[in-house]
């Protein structure tokens, strides 16, 4: 009897790990290649914005996006510790309104479409996302816009060089956050109570698995820097980009899977996603792209 209900443990944990595989690769495809896609298009008009120096090969960049994310980071802890309810709540929904607008006009912008309609799209969206908030379907769609659009605009800003020291970094930093001072659990916690798009929901049977957004943008904002680098043309042009994101897609698969089976256990994805995006764009430069 003991083993018949260990039968049936394991095929229960097949499914849902499958399920949840199924999960996370629609919603990796979606956004990546809607960020490949907005990415491409600032690359070829030449969008992008500064983030610490006109440079984007300069360091210094690196540098100051992962100051900026460790002071954003200490201000949401404290929020979470001493914040009224209600002021945290609207503070991150409009954090949350602020992103989904700004990236949502972001995407939209290789479409064609008229200014005004895009800035009404943007508004709808804000809209329904606020008036609809616990409608995971709406929250995993605002998550896919807002991590295409953010990877999209850090990438077409940054170097390959300034994109691979702030990854490490933030790798590094994500390991520290999660195992030794746990600050980020203390974060994800808070964050996600509210569910925010600042993650996306992935619901199995058993339990429901949040993914942080970086885990998407990161890897696509390297992509993007990396396609901006390249002197081909056509579809050829794109596949380091993909090559790398299918290296992280593999990150995140493994970490996933191992989520899945040690519920409770918090483990970040991005430490082994850029030990596996590094290793895969060293091969493609070595292959001569």
């Amino acid at each position: 009897m003991e083993e018949s209900f260990l039968n049936k443990r394991n095929l229960i944990l097949i499914l849902m790990n499958k399920q949840l595989i199924i999960q996370l690769i629609i919603i990796f495809v979606l956004t990546q290649g809607i960020g490949l896609y907005a990415g491409n298009f600032m690359i070829e008009q030449d969008i992008h914005t500064t983030l610490v120096t006109d440079n984007p090969d300069d360091v210094e960049n690196s540098i100051g996006l992962m100051v900026w994310i460790l002071g954003f980071t200490a201000i949401l802890l404290i929020l979470i510790k001493f914040a009224p309810e209600w002021l945290l709540t609207i503070l991150l929904k409009g954090i949350e309104s602020m992103a989904i607008f700004g990236t949502t006009l972001i995407v939209l912008l290789p479409t064609g479409i008229v200014d005004e309609i895009i800035l009404l799209i943007a508004i709808v969206f804000v809209v329904l996302r606020i008036i609809f908030k616990e409608h995971l379907l709406l929250r995993n769609a605002s998550s896919i816009v807002a991590a295409a659009g953010a990877g999209a605009l850090i990438g077409a800003s940054l170097g390959v060089i300034p994109i691979l020291v702030f990854i490490v970094l933030l790798g590094v930093y994500d390991y520290i956050a999660v195992f030794k001072t746990k600050h980020m659990v203390t974060l994800a916690k808070g964050v996600t109570k509210k569910n925010l798009a600042f993650t996306y929901a992935l619901p199995t049977k058993e339990h429901k698995f949040e993914l942080g957004t970086g885990d998407m943008v990161i890897p696509l904002a390297f992509a993007i820097s990396v396609l901006a680098t390249q002197t081909t043309s056509g579809l050829v042009k794109f596949i380091p980009s993909v090559a790398i994101l299918i290296a992280s897609l593999a990150g995140l698969i493994i970490t996933l899977d191992y989520a899945s089976k040690n519920k409770g256990k918090p483990l970040p994805a991005l430490p082994l996603q850029t030990v596996l995006m590094v290793l895969v764009f060293g091969i493609t430069k070595i292959l001569g792209f």
